[in-house]
């Protein structure tokens, strides 16, 4: 796969696609109420097959690298929080108050499974504890964002109450989720040879969410609200906030002694937001045309960590076959 691919794959082609379609075609009436009908079962399927997927074995050997994945933690669920909030005197005033929430709200996230372990094993990082780190980090943020999200963005920002917006996440989400780990042992081997299809589940349910926001938000004049220039400085603050998280988790890693393998799952790991759980959960915790906003920072940014990953990847790659083919003297 060459630098083009990794930098603009299908996945981001067809996403870019469906917003074009939501912005021209947005859905209505009855032809709303069937995608809304629609993507619920897309998510509750997401996650009933993803829990279906996660091994206890995996999660029990990973965990024995404990001060990895504190470290992890610590970034996802800590340091992207207190980026955000201090940037927040800046964010606010340049980007307006409904994409600062949605800057927020992408700080409150947990961390990517796929992509984090995919760029870990380009890099030839320690496979294993991203295996453990990305999957804690994906099932602890589905308890553990709404939380913050009531703490950090209060409940008269996202239009839903706290604990309705938990009891909605617990139905849609976790529930799906105990009933396919529950079912593991019958039916995990059958989900984990079928990869591709949950690849397609996991994107598929993306693609709805966002062309039911995105479809609402237009109806409430999204791209009014958001001209060219403040898409271009949106993307401006999401690579500044990106570069920030990437040297701090650098930073840390080698002050704590971690080795390169190491450093590799702490910065891919720590690095990265969800867009698998943060559209989902976003249709639950706001309410109504404002869902297309706040998500609209979460697509920017993971557009751009994916894009900065892959050449990080691969100079981390190319940095071990350079010192394996270096001469001993």
């Amino acid at each position: 796969m060459n630098l083009l691919q990794l930098l603009f794959d299908r996945f981001t082609i067809t996403l870019t696609s469906v917003v074009v379609l939501a912005t021209v075609l947005p859905a209505q009436g009855a032809f709303a109420v069937f995608f809304e009908g629609l993507t619920h079962a897309g998510i509750a399927l997401l996650f009933f097959l993803h829990g279906a997927r996660l091994s206890r074995r995996a999660i029990i050997d990973g965990a024995m690298h404990w001060r990895l994945h504190l470290l992890v933690f610590l970034c996802t669920f800590a340091l992207f929080p207190l980026l955000g909030l201090a940037l927040g005197p800046i964010l606010r005033p340049l980007l307006g108050d409904a994409l600062w929430l949605g800057m927020l709200y992408l700080c409150l996230l947990p961390g990517t499974v796929q992509s984090a372990i995919a760029f870990t094993s380009i890099a030839r990082g320690n496979i294993p504890a991203a295996v453990c780190a990305a999957s804690a980090s994906s099932l602890v943020g589905i308890v553990l964002t709404p939380l913050l999200a009531g703490a950090v963005l209060g409940t008269a920002s996202t239009g839903v109450p706290l604990g309705e917006a938990i009891l909605k996440i617990g139905v849609q989400l976790l529930l799906p989720f105990a009933a396919g780990h529950a079912l593991r042992p019958w039916i995990g081997d059958w989900v984990a040879r079928r990869q591709r299809g949950l690849r397609l589940v996991d994107q598929g349910s993306i693609l709805l969410v966002v062309y039911t926001a995105f479809g609402a938000a237009v109806l409430d004049g999204l791209w009014r609200a958001v001209p060219a220039s403040a898409l271009a400085q949106l993307v401006l603050c999401c690579v500044v906030l990106l570069a920030l998280i990437l040297v701090v988790t650098t930073w840390l890693a080698r002050v704590l002694g971690f080795n390169v393998e190491d450093e590799i799952t702490i910065v891919f790991c720590g690095s990265k937001k969800s867009m698998a759980t943060g559209v989902p959960m976003a249709q639950i915790i706001f309410s109504g045309g404002a869902v297309g906003l706040v998500i609209l920072p979460l697509m920017v940014f993971h557009q751009i960590q994916l894009m900065v990953c892959a050449v990080m990847a691969r100079r981390y790659a190319e940095r071990g076959q350079l010192a394996s083919s270096t001469p001993s003297h």
